[in-house]
């Protein structure tokens, strides 16, 4: 007779399941885990044995044999310790057999028998539910996957609290979702004094999800600015906060008991490596860029970060997904994110003050940007200069408009556009909208065509800088309430398009 146990296995944000079998049989004394397990996976039968031996519960003196089917799927991680522990268990009769088959488990045991939390909680709660499985999980994780809603969620702190669970002795309660979690102090966009333009841009940017370059100065306000857009963005819907934190829980960076209803904000260090960034590593973890779906990717120093990690942004950056290959597997992660990139305007950062600029000036300007590719280029929806800040605008006091309000109109721009492609599945925001959509939604009015058409020819804009002229017009007309492109719109879209670097 074999004793099974339910598990799953990890690609990308899916939770595949997995079935543990186990088999007491007659040979030498022995524990085998097959099923093409990873050196942590393997590792397990000697944490089960510990844990096991720790509640006096010895192991038999035959072959144990624990399979993890499908044999061909890569398994890693710890994860695994307590459905093994579960299958052995129900295989030498401590606890019933049927009631572990209805569980989904995931689980790391440490030597004393508790249980160590994990990551892959919440995409584990979904696929459980999906198996019509309730979940069993070590209590610092209960929290967190009781959020899906469409299963009973267990949370043992112990393996002897989860043998009492199913002996009836001790029956667990379901565990409830935790608080959603939130950072606190919100920086606020009337702090930074003066820089109008930047700011009007940051507003653009959050209400469509347009990629945003600021160029300047050092300390000029561009991190400063950068640092102040999550106050204006709206917060994630249920949906979105759900995808979002899966990725997180797979990476174990959600805070214990609960998801976020704020979107990411990441900011990666220009020495990150392509792995860091892209995603990859030994298991294929998901990088900076996934981390930031639904959210913002700040990159600072953005000619610093080398030039592969950059190149590899763009594909990303059109599809909205990023495929990390492997010998054994392609992992796909979502990735839609909204890129906010920060540059001096030459290495020594004083192109434009002739008293303060290097020796090189102007080439050395030329050579700096020029770290920045064309066609990468071409990605930004708006490109803005950030000049300095005059002494005189230092010594007034803070009176430019709150986050607040800045954050109610990109709300409403935002919800005008859920209202617009409720009927377009993978379309949330201008930013997404192409082909004959972006045709219908942005065509502007006969004024603005033939304006943006004089625009195009004259500098040469490819044909995707006109399609992301026409994506941030339509998001100028929504901040205004209006419903049909007009030459003003397009006018502003354009302003921002023309920065004086090199157009792709």
């Amino acid at each position: 007779m074999v004793s099974t146990a339910n598990t799953v296995a990890f690609v990308g944000i899916e939770a595949v399941p997995v079935e543990v079998q186990c088999a007491v049989t007659a040979g030498m004394p022995a524990f085998a885990i097959v099923g093409l397990p990873d050196k942590a996976v393997s590792e397990a039968r000697e944490r089960v044995r510990a844990a096991l031996e720790a509640l006096s519960i010895a192991m038999p003196p035959r072959r144990i044999t624990v399979n993890l089917s499908p044999a061909d799927l890569p398994k890693v991680g710890s994860h695994f310790d307590l459905p093994i522990a579960l299958a052995v268990l129900a295989e030498i009769d401590i606890i019933p057999k049927d009631e572990v088959a209805e569980y989904t488990a995931l689980g790391e045991l440490a030597l004393d028998g508790r249980l160590v939390p994990v990551t892959g909680a919440l995409p584990a709660a979904l696929t459980a539910a999906s198996e019509d499985h309730a979940l069993l999980c070590p209590a610092d994780c209960g929290a967190e996957a009781a959020w899906v809603g469409g299963c009973d969620v267990f949370a043992p702190d112990s393996i002897t609290a989860a043998i009492r669970h199913f002996t009836g002795e001790a029956p667990l309660a379901a565990a409830t979702p935790g608080e959603i979690a939130t950072t606190g102090h919100v920086r606020d966009l009337a702090e930074v004094k003066g820089q109008e333009r930047a700011k009007r841009a940051l507003e653009i940017a959050a209400a469509g999800r347009h990629h945003m370059l600021m160029i300047g100065t050092p300390g000029s306000g561009k991190s400063m600015l950068a640092a102040r857009i999550p106050g204006i963005l709206p917060p994630l819907s249920a949906a979105e906060a759900l995808e979002t934190s899966m990725i997180h829980s797979l990476a174990g960076t959600l805070d214990k008991g609960g998801i976020r209803r704020e979107r990411p904000f990441r900011e990666p260090h220009h020495t990150a490596s392509m792995a860091a960034v892209v995603g990859g590593g030994r298991t294929a973890q998901p990088g900076e860029i996934s981390l930031a779906h639904n959210g913002v990717l700040f990159l600072d120093e953005f000619p610093e970060f080398p030039r592969t990690v950059l190149e590899t942004l763009r594909q990303p950056i059109e599809t909205g997904e990023v495929v990390v290959a492997r010998a054994n597997a392609h992992v796909r992660y979502p990735c839609r994110f909204m890129l906010v990139a920060a540059a001096n305007p030459c290495r020594c950062g004083y192109l434009s003050d002739a008293a303060r600029a290097c020796g090189r000036a102007p080439a050395c300007g030329e050579d700096y940007l020029g770290r920045i590719s064309g066609p990468l280029m071409d990605r930004f929806d708006l490109r803005v200069e950030v000049p300095p800040v005059s002494y005189a605008d230092l010594d007034l006091p803070a009176g430019g408009e709150s986050s607040a309000g800045i954050a109610a109109r990109v709300a409403a721009a935002r919800a005008v556009q859920a209202e617009r492609f409720a009927n377009h599945p993978g379309v949330t925001v201008n930013a997404d909208a192409a082909g004959s959509l972006l045709d219908e939604i942005a065509a502007p009015d006969e004024e603005g065509r033939a304006f943006l058409a004089r625009v195009a020819e004259r500098f040469s804009l490819t044909a995707r800088g006109y399609h992301r002229v026409m994506r941030v017009a339509r998001t100028i007309a929504d901040l205004e309430g209006e419903a049909r492109v007009s030459r003003p719109h397009v006018a502003e879209a354009v302003s921002f398009r023309l920065l004086s670097v090199k157009e792709g």
